[in-house]
This record gives structure tokens, C-alpha cells and sequence, in this order.
């Protein structure tokens, strides 16, 4: 690029291109402003800039100021006191994320990656969780982390939240129900409206905090009372922010489906109405996006794995596709469901029910007698499934050798045999190429009248859902295989190996219990695998699976091929649930552009575009899961505010400093045991042994003790349940509790 000499830079500007292509009145690019202010080598103001750059017009004036403000929120540049703007040094002022913490303080995580930065609760009151911002390296804390100081803030991320509305001396005041948000929201008496103190309400911040005074807000919605029936579910929906209405927009494209599929529909595709295909859900399943059946062939089995074709009825550029995009995946509550479609084709057109004839997408795999798949294909279909089946009865049926199911079904039964023998096949070939199977617990809340939880019960996983699983994994592959022979642009799941310094933890731990990892700095699989063979039947085999989960980075949607290490694959994709998964129905849109002998160049999606929809559904994943868990969180202390006073089993989980946190025996609730309810003694935590040890008794408490615990305290707002110990720790397999000798 050449140096400054005159006006009319932007003829030289290298990415003038690019911006004509963008806009109908080009203005200079990024990268030419940066240029022009690091040669003026000092801060400059608008109008400055604007001779420099040749821009003398009012219009484009104020189209470069916009540019710089979106520069200044970006963190590129810097506007001071004196309304000239600088130049980011990234060595000095780093931009990044913030991320709360409920004790006030905070992190900065940078745009460019790297070591997340310490917030003090100082520094955060200017501050709430998610927004972006400015800060310089201040030095470096008494724990050896880099402290940032707040410069300027670039991007305010929260402009409405949920929490309980309390009045104190006059004041009222709004406590949010996001722990990542430590402020109080100032309410002032003309913006409260109707709501009375203790009631759940959505809070407009008006003003946002600054380092001397809390955020100001006003009631806009009133949710109901604190302790209403289902009032779980809508705190998460509004502190997900989860899309939960339908736009009107959305309404007037539905309107016009109805109970059956329309006729044009039916043309082109393979009529396979014939097959007994069968669906195999839970008993409460309401949505059937996939259905199964299988035959005995002369090489081992011919499976077919038939998918709901959401993609006919979901069409790109329509208000229902932006809609299911936005949402990303249906969000599932104990006892509630916000799908990502409309019931009308969630629980009607597009889901699979017996006896009805349904659109589907159908994969059609040759498996070989070792499990292997020999070759695949994909098939646009119009099916009917012959039976509505629930685990329980396949079970039954396959491996109780129920008479009386197996009456009901003699016709579906050979190939629901054959369905079994074949996974057997697949399960011994997925245990040979060494893929995990955390088969972790599960539990299922029950309620009674009024919305109130009954009972919590274990999930038991029988045959009939491993049979499933086998299944649609075996679709997936193909799916993905499929794809990446067509090269068209598509979204992979990739599920990465651990990270050196988790590897480091998870070692140091496994080297307590005299247990070994092999794979160097790089394990494989393989290596997991033997491990997981080598707990398998131990007390704390359970507690040492979750330290193996806790070492692995979470599985992401990426159009990048790094694999997938928890099943032990070079390539997997996500096929079989397009009613509830956007990435299923994006990968459906890939299969029929294949399936229609479309070029590669004229898909519509690019390879840029799968980058940004992995990361957004990613993200909609990850905030379903987070509001999930909230409500179980929820649901499960105001289950436990009746069991004040009462004992039970449990098995310690995970240890912190402050204490040690207690799974209850068969009901799967944490409560934590705090350090301070201990002995009278000083306990010393070891983070490597993932243990506390007493300094004067030597007693040690540590991860995977099975210990007796009552019920102290239950604290709904915080969620959290207090335990206290009533009956000290049992030493685990090969170890007993010891005393540390004392010195003379």
C-alpha cells in the first residue's frame, strides 16, 4: 500500500472492490483507514480523517462515521476524551467478551484468543455478563492472573432480563435470575406497573450500570408468582432468551397445511409404503422423525433408516426457516417441550405416525456380517409406518420373549429379530473401532396433581434403545460419507480429543487410583477405551467416567473434518432428527441437492455460511442444555424443600476448596457439604487428588466416597441444597482413611 501524498486515497485502496460489491456509494475500507492513522502516527479526528481520505461529501461523511463507530465497537479503534480516534494497540488494550461470575467479579475473554483476563467486582460494576469491552493489562494478581481495567465499553449485550422483584425501605429493585449477573436493577416507582413485591418479572434496563450505580430498569411483563406451578419454565424461557411464540409471519405460511400430504408432493419419489417400516420411541414421544426396518441378505443385513422429510416443508428464505434457524433445536423441559416447528408439522405432517402416509428421506445401508457398512444409499420415499412401537415393548418383545406382545406382532416380528441380531453386529463393531459408550445415569421427574413433583426415578436404558442407537449412528456415517463424496458444503458434528493441560489434570488424577492412560500427549480413543474396560464393575466406576467426560472438549457443528474422537470416527454428521435439529435439516437440504444431480456451484449455502450456522447451532445447543438444566436445578430444590431433616446415601461427586458437593443415591440431586460443617479441623484441598485432608485428624474426603448426608437448607433462588455429614467417609476400593503422623 502506498504512503499518504495527497487526497483521493480511496482510488488506492486494495479493497475498493469489495466494498463497491457491498455498498452502491463505496467508502474506504478497514484496512485503508488503519493504514492512513498508523502513517499519521497520531490520534485523529472525523473530519481529519475525512480530508485525508479524499471523502468531502455530507452523506459519505456520516457513512465513514458509522464505519468508525463500528470499528470502535469492534475494538480496532479507540475514540478518547478529545473526540480523536486512535488506533488499538493489541498489546496494551485487548477486546473480548465478558463472562460474569455470581460472587461480582469476572473474565475477560479476548476476541483473539488466548488467556482469559481476571475482572475485579470494581471493575465489573460498569459491567454485565456478555457484554463486550475494552480493558488494558493492569498486572497480575496474587494468583498469577492477568488483571484487566475496564477502558470502554464496546457492546452492551443485555437490554432485558428476568428475576424477582423485592422493595426494601421504599426501594424497589429487581434480583436477576441469571447467576452470571451480579447487579441488582434499580426500579423507580413510576416504571413498576403492576407488579407487587416477590413476583417474577421481565426488566427493560433503561440505563445501564456504570462504576458508581447499578443498572435502572422498568417492569415490562409481569410472569406471576414466585412459587406458581410451571413458573420454572418460564423464568429459563425468558433468562435463555428462548424463542417461544410463533410470528405472525410463521402463522400465515402454516395456514394453509393440512392433516395430509399434498398430491404434488407424492411425484418423483420411491413408493415404499409396503415396508413394514416401524418407529420405536418412549412411551410420551409425541414427535416420530425416524422409523426402522431391516432384512437378512446373503453378505449380513439390508437396514433402512427412514427420516421425516422436513425439507419439503421447510423451505429457505420463508419466515418458518428463519424461525427454526433462530431457535436451532427444539428445547425439551421435563414436562414441557418448545419445538423448534410448528405441531402442525412437529407432531402432524412430519412426524412418522402409524398408518398415515408421510414424506421421507431414506437411507439404505449393506451391512456386512462384521458390522461394517459395504455401501449406501439415499432415496427420496413416501412411507406409511406399520406400527408405533415403545422401547419397552421391543424390549419385551426381543429379549423377555413376552408371548403375548409377540402375538400381537408375529408380522413385524422376523424383522424386528433381525433388527436385534444386526445390532448386535454393530454394537461389537462400534466396541472394535474402540468408541466410547458413557452409559451415564439418568433420571425422570414425575408429577402428581398441581404440577408438583411425585417422585424422581432412574432412567433405565434397555436393548431397544441401544438398537435405535446403533441404528441412527449407522445413518449418520453414511450421511456424512454421502456428503463428502458429493463435496458438497454441509455441517459436520467433530467431537476433539482433550487439551494438554486437561490431559495433565485427568493424569495427575488417574495416577491416585493407580490407574494408566496410555497415548502420550495424544491418546486415542483406543486408549479411553482400555481405561473404561479396566473400571468397568468398580464402586466408583461411575465417578471416574465423569472425570474421563470432564477431560474431553464439547462436541460443536463445524464444516470442518477433525473427526470424531468420542466415537472414533474421521467423519460424522447429524441426519436423523430434522424435526427438532436444524443441522439434521441442513444436511437433508445437502442429501436432495446430491439426489437432484445439482452442481456443487449452484448450492446455496457457501462454505463461509456453514461456518456461521455451526457456530450458531452450536450455540442454541448449548443454551438449550444450560436451560434445562436450570429448570431440573429448579424442580429438583423445591422437590428437596420437603426432605428437610431427612438422611440419605450418597456418593461424593466433585471437591472444591470451600467443601465437597454429594450426589443423593438413585434421585441423582447434588447438595454440597461445606468445609465449615467438617470436623473441627483445617482441611487442605488437593486439586490433583480431587480430595480434602484433614491437618490434624488426617480424615480425607474425596471424589467417588460414599458418604450419608441430611438435609440442612434448600435455597430455590440460588438453587442450591445444603447438606450436612452424618456418617463419615467410607474409604473407597483398595483404600482406607489414615492419620498423618505427627512430627516431634
Amino acid at each position: 500500500m502506498t504512503s499518504i501524498k495527497g487526497r483521493n486515497l480511496r482510488l488506492k485502496d486494495p479493497f475498493a472492490e469489495r466494498e463497491a460489491e457491498k455498498y452502491a456509494r463505496p467508502i474506504p475500507s478497514r484496512e485503508l483507514i488503519l493504514h492512513v492513522m498508523n502513517e499519521k502516527g497520531v490520534p485523529q479526528k472525523l473530519e481529519e480523517l475525512a480530508e485525508l481520505l479524499g471523502i468531502d461529501g455530507d452523506e459519505d461523511i456520516e457513512s465513514l462515521r458509522r464505519r468508525l463507530n463500528a470499528m470502535e465497537r469492534d475494538g480496532q479503534l479507540l475514540k478518547n476524551r478529545r473526540d480523536r480516534y486512535c488506533i488499538v494497540n493489541h498489546t496494551d488494550l485487548i477486546a473480548g467478551r465478558v463472562i460474569g461470575h455470581p460472587d461480582g467479579f469476572g473474565f475477560l475473554r479476548p476476541d483473539e484468543g488466548g488467556e482469559d483476563l481476571y475482572l475485579s467486582s470494581k471493575e465489573m460494576r460498569a459491567l454485565m455478563h456478555g457484554d463486550r469491552a475494552l480493558v488494558c493489562v493492569r498486572g497480575v494478581d496474587r494468583r498469577g492472573r492477568r488483571e484487566g481495567g475496564l477502558i470502554e465499553v464496546l457492546e452492551r449485550k443485555t437490554h432485558r432480563l428476568v428475576g424477582r422483584l423485592y422493595q426494601e425501605r421504599g426501594i424497589s429493585f429487581v434480583v436477576p435470575d441469571s447467576k452470571h449477573i451480579a447487579h441488582d436493577i434499580l426500579i423507580p416507582e413510576e416504571h413498576l406497573g403492576e407488579a407487587a413485591p416477590g413476583q417474577i418479572v421481565v426488566a427493560e434496563i433503561i440505563e445501564q450500570p456504570t462504576k458508581k450505580r447499578d443498572p435502572i430498569g422498568k417492569v415490562s411483563q409481569v410472569i406471576g408468582d414466585h412459587l406458581a406451578p410451571g413458573m420454572e419454565i418460564e423464568v429459563a424461557i425468558h433468562s435463555f432468551d428462548l424463542p417461544s411464540g410463533w410470528p405472525d409471519a410463521v402463522l400465515v405460511e402454516i395456514a394453509g397445511l393440512g392433516e395430509t400430504i399434498p398430491d404434488e408432493a407424492r411425484a418423483g419419489r420411491v413408493d415404499l409404503r409396503q415396508l413394514p417400516l416401524v418407529t420405536i420411541d418412549g412411551e410420551d414421544a409425541r414427535d416420530f422423525d425416524d422409523a426402522v426396518y431391516c432384512e437378512r441378505t446373503a453378505k449380513g443385513w439390508k437396514l433402512f433408516v427412514a427420516i421425516a422429510d422436513v425439507s419439503y416443508y421447510v423451505r429457505p428464505d420463508t419466515a418458518l426457516d428463519e424461525e427454526a434457524k433462530k431457535r436451532g433445536n427444539s428445547v425439551y423441559f421435563p414436562d414441557r417441550v418448545i419445538p423448534m416447528l410448528p405441531e402442525v408439522l412437529s407432531n402432524g405432517l412430519c412426524s412418522l405416525n402409524p398408518h398415515e402416509d408421510r414424506l421421507c428421506l431414506v437411507c439404505e445401508m449393506h451391512i456386512g456380517v462384521d458390522g461394517s457398512i459395504l455401501r449406501s444409499r439415499f432415496l427420496s420415499g413416501l412411507m406409511r409406518s406399520h406400527a408405533r412401537l415403545t422401547y419397552t415393548q421391543v424390549a419385551k418383545l426381543l429379549v423377555e420373549g413376552d408371548k403375548t406382545l409377540r402375538r400381537k406382532h408375529r408380522d413385524l416380528l422376523p424383522h424386528l429379530e433381525e433388527l436385534h441380531a444386526l445390532y448386535k453386529v454393530l454394537r461389537r463393531a462400534r466396541e472394535d473401532r474402540a468408541a466410547m459408550d458413557f452409559d451415564t445415569p439418568e433420571s425422570r421427574i414425575i408429577f402428581g396433581e398441581g404440577k408438583k413433583i411425585e417422585k424422581i426415578v432412574p432412567v433405565v436404558r434397555n436393548d431397544a434403545h441401544r438398537l435405535i442407537e446403533e441404528c441412527m449412528l449407522a445413518a449418520n456415517m453414511a450421511a456424512a460419507r454421502y456428503l463428502a463424496r458429493q463435496k458438497i458444503p454441509h455441517l459436520v458434528r467433530i467431537h476433539e480429543g482433550p487439551t494438554l493441560e486437561r490431559l495433565a489434570d485427568l493424569r495427575a488424577f488417574l495416577g491416585r487410583l493407580g490407574l494408566p492412560l496410555g497415548g502420550g500427549d495424544k491418546p486415542e480413543p483406543r486408549d479411553y477405551y482400555k481405561l473404561m474396560d479396566q473400571i468397568s464393575g468398580r464402586v466408583d466406576e461411575h465417578l471416574i467416567q465423569t472425570v474421563l467426560l470432564r477431560s474431553m472438549t464439547q462436541a460443536v457443528y463445524s464444516p470442518e473434518k477433525k473427526g470424531h474422537f468420542g466415537l472414533a470416527l474421521d467423519v460424522y454428521t447429524h441426519f436423523t432428527s430434522p424435526i427438532r435439529r436444524y443441522p439434521d435439516l441442513l444436511v437433508h437440504r445437502a442429501i436432495r441437492h446430491g439426489l437432484e444431480g445439482k452442481k456443487k456451484g449452484e448450492y446455496r449455502y457457501s462454505n463461509n455460511d456453514m461456518v456461521l450456522l455451526g457456530e450458531h447451532c452450536s450455540f442454541t445447543e448449548r443454551r438449550a442444555d444450560e436451560a434445562t438444566r436450570d429448570v431440573v436445578a429448579w424442580l429438583k430444590c423445591e422437590y428437596m424443600q420437603g426432605k428437610l431433616g431427612e438422611e440419605f446415601s450418597g456418593v461424593i461427586s466433585a471437591v472444591t476448596p470451600f467443601g465437597f458437593f454429594v450426589e443423593l443415591t438413585d434421585i441423582f440431586i447434588e447438595g454440597l457439604v461445606h468445609i465449615s460443617t467438617l470436623e473441627k479441623d483445617y482441611f487442605h484441598y488437593d486439586p490433583i487428588g480431587y480430595r480434602l485432608e484433614g491437618e490434624r485428624t488426617g480424615k480425607i474426603y474425596r471424589l467417588g466416597d460414599s458418604v450419608r448426608v441430611i438435609v440442612a437448607r434448600v435455597d430455590l433462588d440460588e438453587r442450591k441444597i445444603d447438606l450436612e455429614l452424618v456418617k463419615p467417609a467410607e474409604a473407597g476400593p483398595g483404600r482406607r482413611v489414615r492419620k498423618r503422623r505427627r512430627r516431634s
